[in-house]
């Protein structure tokens, strides 16, 4: 399998994979936190996550779009700008979503199932009747292009090394704000023991709707991100939404530093089986270790300990 390839040669075709793995973990980690905060700390099986992932990508296709039309000078730091928009725009849908009808469903998780469903499907539709069933992309500013040249051989693109420095940064956001903050503290006491946190004030319908706006909101930035390493179309979500609910629950439930743990483990081993074999089979051989794995700890790499 080796033959013909020096020993610097493989170093770098190693390196390059492994660069390819990071840049598949920065889109696990920013779609699986959103997933994470949803599924696990609300128990609802948000099966729409990757639409409000391509909610985000269009919202920074506009973005880009307006921009270019009407702030050309200002161009090459509309990204920022679209990131906000995005977040913004998935987390008050999020919460529209969550009064209207996710609140109606809670402990129902056969319910949300098919009820997020059916929106993601609603979704879709909306994206192909107001875009077109066309994939778009972005113009990337300038700074955004070219690669760094680390050997001859190995070249690292400067799009997706912003990619994970967002995907980085925003795990970090998350983990203070989950574990930091007082209202992560009410977040966790709800996912805890509902009856005792209402029963010293906390308002537990109104942790549930920032909780899920939340969740929503952080697929928006990753479909944000998403458009620096790929073209959006209205079917793009779904090709990450069963990756993403893999790496959730692999790396427990309830545990953010368990998904992203459980994100880098999977995009690595993905991208080194791509090299040796298909792409399909890759995924493959790494769901059937997964699922190994999970039968013999069905609580995820890092379970929270929850007082019954």
């Amino acid at each position: 399998m080796f033959d013909g390839y020096t020993t610097s040669e493989l170093l770098s075709i190693f390196a390059m994979q492994g660069f390819a793995g990071l840049s598949l973990f920065s889109v696990f980690v920013l779609m699986a936190l959103g997933l994470a905060i949803i599924f696990g700390q609300m128990g609802v099986i948000n099966m729409a996550h990757g639409e409000f992932m391509i909610l985000g990508a269009y919202t920074t296709y506009l973005t880009s779009n307006l921009f270019q039309s009407y702030l050309p000078s200002l161009f090459s730091g509309y990204f920022f700008v679209a990131m906000l928009l995005a977040f913004v725009v998935c987390a008050a849908l999020g919460a529209l979503i969550e009064w209207a009808m996710i609140r109606h469903l809670y402990r129902r998780p056969l319910d949300t199932l098919l009820a997020t469903w059916g929106l993601s499907l609603i979704m879709q539709q909306a994206y192909r009747s107001i875009f077109g069933a066309r994939e778009v992309g972005v113009e990337l500013p300038e700074w955004m292009m070219g690669a760094i040249q680390v050997t001859d051989l190995v070249e690292l693109p400067i799009n997706g090394l912003f990619v994970m420095i967002i995907a980085l940064a925003i795990a970090l956001g998350v983990y203070l704000l989950m574990y930091r903050s007082g209202w992560g503290r009410k977040v966790r006491a709800v996912v805890q023991n509902r009856p005792m946190a209402e029963a010293v004030g906390i308002n537990s319908a109104g942790v549930d709707r920032a909780t899920f706006a939340l969740g929503c909101g952080i697929a928006g930035i990753a479909g944000a991100a998403f458009t620096m390493i790929g073209s959006t179309g209205p079917s793009s979500g779904q090709a990450y939404i069963v990756d993403t609910f893999l790496v959730v629950v692999f790396g427990g439930a309830q545990s953010l530093i368990g998904t992203i743990v459980s994100a880098f483990s999977i995009s690595q081993a993905q991208s080194t089986m791509e090299f040796f074999m298909s792409g399909s089979m890759a995924k493959v051989l790494t769901l059937l270790v997964v699922v190994g794995i999970l039968m013999l700890r069905p609580e995820g790499l890092m379970a929270l300990k929850v007082r019954r």
